[in-house]
């Protein structure tokens, strides 16, 4: 089986040396998150990763959970339960939570790596937690008063998870075709029935309440996406005083016997007239759920890097150990029958691309979070303007981008074994089916593609793209004479000033053809984010130089930047050609010419 250590050293390097987190936390006024504290949490964290969840990962995987059709109730894989109730014990369901719902206050951002850890050890049972967070925020920024009351105290406190319900069965992206219906009751509650497919966490045996957010249409909405309102659906009835009564009209159906995740719990729901209440405006449920949901797109991008370190690792350590033929140049280890695999050429250039996509992902992914803390809490509106209008933008690069390369990257690491990889003893073959579905829920890869192109270049006119490449643009001349980076100045120059073109050439293509956002948008999605990483390598290498770290890591970082920018960054070349090749090759054939 394969084993997880959490990587502290870079995740310090990343918050402390790099983002200069401390500084930016005593600005924000947070005065709790000191460096001690901070590390004391990355430490527990850690160590909660370590031993309690990563030993159940195997567990989840082989025994997964089980559904009584009798009941609709849901059994978690041994040890979960106990896992969860120690998580909630810790206090980690509130971490970054608002005090004055039960949380301990601490930025946003320290529950990026807490995030990260916790799905590079037990993915699968992150899943009950993570939306949990989400309802959270929509409920705090969209509920009524006593909603927040009632609901907001047991979901931080961890008494209760949280669900998000869109997908139904003849609907997914399109949520404007669905069918759930809302009929008004006369205590100003509504009685929800219809059907829900592919619901994380919708029922199990964690906690005692799990809070539904169900899409449904009230009796006079308007056709489409405009007609869709949110409404918060308890398990067990709640009252506006929040006591609980009997069981709500809604059950779990079945749940989904899937390629990975198996300790994880994908339900069908059903709701039969199940009392809820209404969050937000009539008619406004998606600017409701999109709360939620851009907070679960950053959470499943950490999805993937968690794997990809994970899988890494255990490359690592496999590629150290096993001996196969010699090295090229001769014997690297003469005293031994054959050259550990790590010597090859082929083996490095799969390590190493893992190495380079995680710790560049992780900055990203660490980024992100700073810009949440800075809109959520900067005394300076225009700057949480800027913050927000970033993060946005970002949100698809880091959702879209870090899952496809958890993909590649567990693909890589299970290559690296050879056989061995491919069979169940390893492990290895569980991060690479986990790892495929990050793409996939939450927002496709396309759709993220498709977010990125439209809604957040195109419709705001490349607002959050300016502000990414200014700050490329600050960085490259803070550090114009600075000989630790000199040698990666020009080249991300010239990506910025190519990533500017190439989005002017679009747009100017889609003022003529609107088929060119779509045509373009996957290839435009993949070049900004091996854009975005050589900028953090840059920034990585100018920050290790800088710090009080060891020469041996500083050299790493080094050498693998040289690597990103040599083998990884040259990508970009495949997608701008891509990209400039216009709408014609994809749209052309008719589609009945695609074949029988």
């Amino acid at each position: 089986m394969s084993t997880y250590k959490a990587p502290l050293t870079d995740i310090r390097f990343a918050l402390y040396d790099v983002l200069g987190a401390e500084a930016l936390f005593a600005q924000l006024g947070y005065t709790d998150a000191t460096r001690d504290i901070l590390d004391a949490v990355l430490d527990e964290a850690a160590r909660f990763a370590e031993t309690v969840l990563a030993p159940l990962n195997g567990v989840g995987d082989e025994v997964g959970s089980t559904f009584d059709k009798s009941t609709g109730e849901v059994t978690t894989p041994p040890g979960f339960k106990a896992a969860y109730g120690q998580f909630v014990e810790g206090g980690w369901t509130g971490l970054t939570a608002s005090p004055d719902f039960g949380g301990q206050g601490l930025p946003h951002t320290i529950g990026v790596p807490l995030n990260e850890l916790v799905n590079a050890a037990n993915l699968a049972w992150g899943n009950f937690p993570l939306l949990s967070h989400g309802a959270v925020e929509a409920l705090k920024q969209h509920g009524q008063d006593w909603q927040r009351e009632v609901f907001l105290k047991p979901l931080v406190d961890g008494r209760w998870t949280g669900t998000m319900c869109l997908t139904e069965p003849h609907c997914g992206t399109d949520l404007g075709l669905l069918k759930t219906r809302a009929e008004p009751n006369e205590d100003g509650s509504y009685a929800i029935t219809g059907t829900k497919i592919f619901i994380t966490a919708g029922e199990h045996d964690l906690t005692d309440n799990i809070v539904h957010l169900v899409l449904a249409r009230l009796p006079d909405a308007p056709a489409g996406a405009k007609g869709i309102s949110l409404f918060v659906t308890p398990k067990f009835k709640v009252a506006r005083d929040g006591s609980v009564g009997e069981r709500n009209t809604l059950r779990c159906g079945s749940i989904e016997h899937k390629m990975g995740i198996k300790g994880s719990v994908t339900c069908v729901m059903n709701f039969d007239g199940a009392q809820g209440y209404l969050v937000g405006q009539p008619h406004k449920g998606l600017q409701a759920m999109f709360t939620m949901m851009n907070t679960a797109r950053l959470g499943v991008g950490l999805q993937g890097i968690g794997l990809s370190e994970r899988a890494y690792q255990n490359a690592l350590a496999y590629a150290r150990d096993r001996l196969q033929t010699r090295s090229l140049a001769g014997a690297k280890f003469p005293d031994k029958p054959a050259d550990p695999i790590i010597v090859h050429p082929d083996v490095r250039r799969m390590l190493l691309t893992v190495k380079s996509l995680v710790e560049g992902s992780r900055l990203l992914a660490l980024h992100a979070g700073t810009l949440i803390d800075v809109a959520n809490h900067s005394a300076d509106a225009a700057e949480r303007e800027r913050a927000d209008t970033l993060v946005s933008f970002l949100t698809p690069i880091s959702k879209a981008c870090q899952t496809e390369w958890g993909i590649e990257n567990t693909y890589h690491a299970l290559q690296c074994f050879g056989g061995h990889g491919y069979i169940h003893e390893h492990g290895m073959e569980q991060l690479a089916r986990d790892a495929r579905i990050t793409t996939l829920y939450e927002g496709t890869t396309g759709i993220q593609a498709l977010d990125l192109m439209g809604r957040k270049t195109a419709s705001t006119q490349g607002a959050g793209l300016k502000l990414f490449l200014a700050q490329v643009e600050a960085f490259i001349g803070a550090n114009e004479n600075n000989p630790a980076v000199a040698e990666f100045i020009a080249p991300l120059r010239e990506k910025a000033a190519e990533w500017a073109g190439l989005t002017r050439s679009i747009l100017q293509r889609a003022a003529q053809d609107p088929e060119e956002i779509g045509a373009a948008s996957h290839d435009y999605l993949f070049y900004s984010g091996y854009v975005v990483l050589a900028y953090w390598w840059a920034r990585s290498v100018a920050a290790a130089d800088a710090s009080s770290h060891g020469e041996a890591f500083k050299q790493a970082k080094l050498e693998t930047a040289r690597f990103y920018f040599a083998r990884i960054l040259p990508r970009t070349l495949a997608h701008a050609a891509a990209i400039e090749s216009g709408a014609a090759p994809l749209m052309a054939m008719a589609a009945e010419r695609f074949g029988d």
